[in-house]
């Protein structure tokens, strides 16, 4: 049962570095953070294939956060 934990882990960790870095790449945004751009302009709706990548990595992530919670679970008996 560990094993199968830690396989599912690894494959999920590996997906969302993919995931990552698929999603679309803002060089106005990285600038605007570094030199205290405008507030609202984060605030648009996110649409088609980045939103889409945002949620993916959004499941990833939870994903990931469960089963390291699982195998630290498994690993404390």
């Amino acid at each position: 049962m560990y094993n199968l934990f830690m396989t599912l882990l690894i494959i999920v960790s590996i997906l969302i570095v993919i995931a990552t870095m698929m999603q679309p790449q803002k060089q106005q945004d990285a600038l605007n953070a570094l030199s205290g751009g405008a507030v609202f302009s984060g605030q648009t709706k996110k649409r088609g294939f980045e939103a889409f990548m945002e949620k993916v990595t959004a499941v990833l992530l939870v994903l990931f956060f469960a089963f390291a919670i699982i195998l630290a679970y498994l690993s404390s008996k």
